[in-house]
């Protein structure tokens, strides 16, 4: 489903979509950050998440110079990690996102200064169940429950691949979606990009009255990169 972009700036209601152009844009800008990142020698699975996320967000920045991204690169603003909040009225913020995106068009449309999209990161591993199960809790979830994107119809996440490739960890954390009778809720193959690291999904949001699809990008170190 495409919901115009917009935003009523009361915090009721009202719904960033940024479009699917701006949505292939990102996901891209994350894949070629990635292979910026991934050639920086502290890069590797020892190094803390906090960490690998900074080196992402460095080398997203610096993909962001590259044409082949197109002209919507040029309205792209990664952000430092920023407090979130679940709604406009919320004084007090509910948690730190770890790479917020905003885009300069909405901003100047819509006079929203919030994030227009939250990338959330995560380590993964096709050994590991308890990342998958964190990737779900600390991670689906919190675009689920409106702590992150409550105002968002769409949003993103990125799995470090610790072992393993993005089929073999998609099935692990499908395997505990269907624990817990969420089979709806299984990441599923992209439908704006077709590779083999990319994943989709869309979850249910009855407190907040519309869904969110979810963009994944499975990402390997030097080991496991392809």
């Amino acid at each position: 489903m495409t919901i115009p972009v917009g935003f009523s700036g009361t915090g009721e209601g009202g719904f960033i979509s940024i479009g699917e152009d701006r949505c292939r844009t990102l996901i891209l800008t994350i894949w070629q950050g990635w292979e910026k990142a991934v050639a920086f020698p502290e890069v590797g699975p020892t190094l803390k998440e906090v960490e690998i996320n900074e080196c992402l967000r460095r080398g997203m920045r610096c993909a962001l110079a590259d044409d082949s991204l197109g002209s919507r690169r040029l309205e792209i603003f990664i952000l430092p990690g920023a407090e979130s909040h679940s709604s406009d009225a919320s004084l007090r913020p509910n948690g730190l996102t770890d790479i917020p995106i905003c885009f300069t068009r909405i901003r100047e449309m819509h006079h929203e200064h919030g994030p227009h999209a939250i990338i959330e990161c995560k380590r993964v591993s096709e050994t590991d169940a308890d990342l998958a199960r964190l990737y779900v809790c600390k991670g689906i979830d919190r675009f689920n429950d409106g702590k992150y994107a409550s105002q968002h119809a769409v949003g993103f996440m990125v799995g470090y691949l610790l072992s393993g490739d993005a089929d073999a960890v998609a099935e692990k954390i499908n395997r505990y979606l269907t624990s817990k009778k969420r089979q709806k809720e299984h990441l599923r193959q992209p439908a704006l990009i077709e590779v083999g690291w990319g994943r989709k999904s869309r979850h249910p949001r009855p407190s907040l009255g519309k869904p969110i699809c979810l963009h994944h990008a499975f990402l390997g170190f030097r080991s496991t990169h392809s």
